[in-house]
């Protein structure tokens, strides 16, 4: 009799250790703290989908479960985002400070190894493919430099250990597509340069706006603006790339005060847009000239605008500089600006 109690007994053990490994294991637990938040929440998506909202408490506590399936997550927390790599049974310690996001992220707990390598990658990837201007390089030097930041990140995946083989293999195919983007995007780029240095070569007069509506009050004209560099950037609120720019604008315009140029923002918001375009220039305390373009996308098409933000440079006699400028997040934007004569 004793035999089958203890025989029972160990059953039942058993089979409450293999319910507890399947409860902890159907769902990820995050918690953790956020120095500085930005908002009462933070929103778990993946792709366009939103997963789960998390509340953060006022001292910037969190904690919550959600079920998923494996695979890589973003996190936006109101004004920043991230992504991570979440699989059933994680139960990941989430720190950071939002005024320095990827720099001061770190994790403790059982999946803790995958997104410490994301977020390292992150780093570098910021550092390492800032300097747009490579897409201006001939054809084997791109090639070089874009084998270079491969390299980089090949060296952060082999010096992670922990990392499970299903996981490499997406951070591998990852860095190939990394690199067929880049070479598909350089193509482009350079077809496109091709086209624009025949229909707007460097010292044609530039196409004109005219008449566009000025935030500070009444209207500006390109010819308003000669004697000056100008740089333009066509923009609108709606634009989430447009908008990352804004920060390296502002510091670019704050370095260049007082020098031999103009910086000029137009808006090619819908009409219906307006007071949207005026409510944003003021909130974000918005500098340079501000132009809205009142539905009028007449310098849009000559420059045959596909895509925002764009940049265009015009020299002091209102003649094209380049028709599709560096960008001001570009690493190489203040040497270029000295080498074209801006003082």
């Amino acid at each position: 009799m004793k035999k089958w109690y203890y025989l029972g007994i160990v059953t039942l053990v058993l089979n409450l250790s293999t319910f507890a490994q399947k409860a902890t294991t159907d769902y990820v637990r995050l918690f953790g703290k956020i120095t500085e938040k930005n908002s009462d929440s933070l929103i778990v998506f993946k792709g366009r989908t939103k997963i789960k909202r998390i509340n953060v408490n006022k001292d910037g506590a969190f904690a919550d479960t959600l079920r998923v399936k494996e695979g890589f997550y973003g996190i936006f927390d109101g004004r920043e985002q991230g992504f991570f790599y979440f699989k059933n049974g994680y139960d990941l310690k989430i720190t950071f400070d939002t005024k320095q996001w990827d720099e001061t992220m770190d994790f403790k707990g059982e999946g803790e190894i995958p997104n410490k390598y994301l977020f390292r990658k992150a780093l570098y990837s910021e550092k390492a493919t800032a300097d747009k201007s490579i897409f201006k390089l001939d054809n084997d030097e791109f090639m070089k430099k874009i084998d270079e930041i491969v390299a980089g990140y090949q060296k952060i995946l082999k010096e992670t250990n922990g990392l499970d083989a299903s996981f490499v293999a997406l951070e591998e195919k990852d860095f190939e597509d990394f690199k067929k983007s880049s070479v598909d995007r350089y193509n482009k780029t350079t077809g496109l340069k091709k086209h624009q240095d025949k229909i707007l070569p460097k010292g044609m007069v530039s196409p004109k706006f005219v008449n566009f509506e000025n935030f500070k009050g009444g209207t500006t004209s390109l010819d308003d603006l000669k004697g000056k560099f100008v740089y333009i950037d066509l923009w609108a609120t709606w634009c989430g790339p447009c908008k990352k720019e804004i920060p390296f604008l502002k510091d670019l315009e704050k370095e260049f005060h007082g020098q031999n140029i103009s910086f000029v923002s137009i808006s090619v918001d819908r009409v219906k847009d307006h007071d949207k375009w005026k409510k944003m220039v003021a909130d974000l305390q918005l500098t340079g000239v501000q132009l809205f373009a009142n539905g009028d996308s007449s310098f849009e098409k000559a420059y045959e605008v596909s895509g925002i933000p764009r940049f265009i440079l015009l020299d002091p006699q209102g003649n094209i500089v380049d028709p599709n400028a560096l960008r001001p997040s570009d690493e190489g934007i203040r040497k270029w600006f000295k080498e074209v004569g801006v003082k």
